[in-house]
């Protein structure tokens, strides 16, 4: 079935301006730490929040199949517009730690109406090559989730609130423009009525399994490293104080380039098999985090930084993939809840990560504190490697 030209680059845009929702506030950290006078832990804290928010939300959406009873284009908007409302009340200026918080976790848990429901919008059009449309998909989440970095970065200028701000208006554009552009996909077929099995009803297939466990060594290093990503150069600065690296730059960087990867790896996909291009990806990134304290004792900024550029690459490219199995070996009518359901267990996994790297960057010396990230590679590869007829779906 031919599908309009126009539903791809209007799915990937509008969640490209959702998700720069994610790590608004990462973004402007220092100004919200001088701001509100958080402590130096404020970092793990805030960003756990988001994610604590987008695992409540995706549970709660997969325990009541909301993105399989309702359009999802709907629920995309509505999620979009309290997700953007719950954004900027970070910029009241009365707000302490406690409402701080309050305001992430309610933008993650919205988001849980976004990224995931944009993969089930995503898989209701496309039937075949699922693999590279998710690859543009979740490349337009890395760019969106890096995109406050860049805001900040080019504007030393640039009120941090008005960061705040333009982020919610995008995702106001976004959530209007998937509900106004892309109606339901003729994919799409809707349940009728409740499931509360359908949680562990999805698990009962071994290859949605090997899928499933792949992600969640996939996403335990993920959003930690993302989440570092500024603490790993302001680290190597320390240590170098001549390199004077552009931080919130270079962040952007390091996490955008990753939607290239997304991209190719999609591309890749259809040339030598969902699974070992995911399995290929996932690999790389575990030999990141073993080689990862090294590059502390480089004393070449150019090394260092394409090394963090291959990290962000490698770090995600393996995502798009996973969810194409997850998606591929889900029935029609439990697709968007088997996707939210793998979203809400992979994302639990990121809080522990993100937070054990909070405690260990004040106990130990921050250089080595990453390698504890390729724990959920090497189990991830594992599942992968041992569920051998799980076979790469075109």
């Amino acid at each position: 079935m031919n599908v309009p030209k126009r539903i791809l680059p209007v799915i990937v845009f509008s969640q490209f301006c959702c998700t720069s929702l994610w790590f608004a506030s990462n973004g402007v950290m220092n100004d919200l730490v001088v701001n509100f006078q958080l402590e130096a832990n404020a970092l793990g804290n805030l960003t756990a929040a988001v994610q604590f928010g987008f695992i409540s939300g995706t549970l709660l959406f997969a325990l009541l199949t909301i993105a399989d009873r309702f359009s999802p284009s709907k629920v995309f908007l509505v999620s979009a517009l309290f997700g953007a409302l719950f954004n900027v009340g970070v910029i009241w200026e009365g707000n302490s730690l406690t409402s701080l918080l309050s305001f992430r976790f309610f933008t993650g848990f919205f988001l849980a109406g976004i990224y995931p429901v944009g993969m089930k919008i995503a898989a209701d059009y496309y039937d075949k090559g699922l693999g590279k449309s998710l690859g543009f998909l979740v490349g337009a989440l890395v760019v969106g989730t890096a995109f406050p970095h860049l805001l900040k970065g080019f504007t030393e200028t640039l009120p941090w609130r008005l960061v705040m701000i333009i982020t919610s208006c995008l995702a106001v554009i976004g959530g209007l423009l998937m509900f106004i552009l892309v109606p339901n996909g003729p994919y799409q077929k809707l349940s009728q009525k409740l499931n509360f099995s359908a949680f562990f009803k999805v698990f009962n297939n071994r290859n949605f399994r090997s899928a499933a466990f792949g992600y969640f060594g996939h996403m335990w290093e993920l959003y930690a490293f993302w989440a570092f990503v500024p603490v790993i150069l302001t680290t190597y600065n320390a240590a170098h104080p001549e390199s004077q690296l552009n931080i919130p730059v270079l962040s952007f960087l390091t996490i955008a380039v990753g939607g290239i990867a997304c991209v190719i790896g999609g591309y890749l996909s259809l040339k030598i098999g969902i699974k070992r291009t995911a399995y290929a990806a996932l690999f790389l990134s575990c030999l990141c985090c073993i080689v990862s304290p090294l590059i502390f004792f480089i004393d070449s900024t150019i090394i260092v930084i394409g090394f963090l550029l291959f990290w962000g690459m490698a770090v995600i490219a393996d995502s798009p993939l996973f969810s194409t199995l997850v998606a591929n070996n889900s029935s029609a009518e439990l697709k968007g809840t088997a996707l939210t359901i793998v979203n809400c267990i992979g994302f639990s996994i990121t809080i522990i990560s993100i937070q054990l790297l909070t405690i260990l960057r004040d106990v130990m010396n921050p250089m080595y504190i990453y390698i504890i990230l390729a724990l959920g590679p090497i189990l991830g590869l594992i599942a992968l490697y041992e569920k051998k007829k799980l076979q790469p779906i075109e």
